[in-house]
């Protein structure tokens, strides 16, 4: 699968888009996935663009729990600009890497098998890199296999990214307990006195920046509030990652210092302590990215469903539909139907584990087939065996996803 730079914007025209997706996949029968060639490869370049937007040489690590296709996965990670993949477990890590010569695992693991089979095996130990935020993930590794008999380990260390307002409190996601330049440094210290510990990167994820929209959908008040948020938020940790990279090059040789993602690639690439962003979200496209001011990803990825039923002359169901995206529980994690237009939910059934009724639906009849956009970005593939490729008016490839190659990690 090329990805080079397309010439059309398709996905702009609505009325053209998804008829040619529906006649393209005629022959499918529901539920299906797609991605359209042409707006990957818009998004795979356009954040190539927005990293440059700002001077910044960063390279873009391939965050594979926003993908879940490994052909496509492989596909990105080939194209120039793009170094390597940001794993969500260590047994998905080791299962990439028999293709891909760089993945890191941006979670802790405590998977004894699989630190088993990594420590046993030198050229996998040289393709993959651990996450650790503390002694105890060390002390589990040597639990499992000793220094003397095994390889080298690779390991991340994580710096806390989230952001402690005094007005709004804690802001960011609840990951590393390494906040500090002086912790990072100790940790470093004792990873690098460890035998059988190779501490070779840094990462910090800057999730309220990152992956928080500033503009969200009839909100305008707050989301005044989260772009002032974000402006702080990255002026504070701009400063401290700085510091805590030069702390820890104070006793290790880092090859990589990983931050960000698809929200954050302009202010993330812009500090010089960074040397690369992990984003995949923006690759697909999912509708919580349409709620962003800076960027808007074309929406590659897809699922169609199929109408079965007509309780009423205005009411179409389709069959399935409850493809809800994690997070905190609203009406901005159920998936979106994008075509027909104007389709809506009814509010006190949604989107359901085995039907999902629409009202506004008076031109459907029974066999047609509807449009949804998934929230987040690589979940939609755990309820797909496989998704086709589309350009233009046909499908070019087919690639299996996750669960189709019979791996369901998480």
């Amino acid at each position: 699968m090329r990805l080079d730079r397309p010439s059309a914007t398709p996905w702009t025209n609505p009325g053209e888009y998804w008829p040619a997706l529906t006649a393209a996949t005629a022959g499918l029968d529901t539920p299906f996935g797609v991605l359209s060639l042409p707006a990957l490869a818009h998004n795979v370049h356009d954040m190539l663009d927005r990293r440059s937007t700002t001077g910044g040489t960063t390279t873009i690590r391939v965050a594979s729990k926003s993908l879940r296709v490994r052909g496509a996965i492989e596909a990105i990670e080939a194209v120039p600009g793009y170094h390597g993949v940001l794993a969500y477990t260590l047994p998905e890590a080791l299962w990439l890497a028999e293709t891909i010569r760089d993945v890191v695992v941006g979670y802790p693991s405590v998977d004894r098998s699989a630190i088993r089979r990594l420590g046993s095996d030198a050229a996998l130990a040289a393709r993959v890199t651990i996450m650790v935020d503390s002694v105890a993930q060390l002390d589990l590794v040597d639990s499992v296999l000793a220094p003397g008999k095994r390889a080298d380990i690779r390991v991340c260390l994580e710096l806390d990214a989230s952001w402690d307002s005094r007005m709004l409190g804690h802001i960011g996601t609840w990951r590393s307990p390494v906040r500090t330049a002086v912790q990072a440094r100790e940790l470093a210290q004792a990873i690098v006195e460890r035998p059988g510990f190779v501490l070779v990167g840094l990462m910090a994820y800057e999730g309220q920046i990152a992956g928080t929209v500033d503009r969200p959908e009839g909100r305008p008040a707050y989301g005044a509030v989260v772009r002032w948020m974000q402006r702080r938020s990255a002026a504070e940790l701009a400063a401290r990652r700085a510091d805590a990279v030069a702390a820890v090059r104070e006793v290790a040789d880092l090859e990589f210092v990983n931050g960000g993602g698809t929200g954050s690639i302009e202010s993330t690439s812009a500090e010089s302590a960074v040397t690369e962003i992990a984003a995949g979200s923006g690759l697909f496209g999912p509708h919580l990215f349409d709620h962003y001011s800076g960027f808007s990803p074309a929406p590659a990825a897809a699922f169609a469903l199929s109408v079965v039923r007509k309780p009423t002359s205005d009411i179409a169901t389709v069959l399935g539909g409850g493809w809800i995206a994690s997070g905190p529980p609203a009406v901005d994690r159920m998936p979106l139907a994008v075509w027909p237009e104007g389709l809506r939910m009814i509010p006190r059934e949604m989107a359901g584990e085995v039907q999902t009724p629409l009202s506004h639906a008076s031109t459907l009849e029974v066999g047609n087939r509807v449009w949804f956009r998934h929230t987040k970005a690589g979940e939609f593939a755990e309820h797909l065996n496989e998704v086709a490729i589309v350009d233009g008016d046909r499908i070019v490839d087919t690639l299996p996803t996750y669960r189709g190659e019979g791996k369901a990690w998480l």
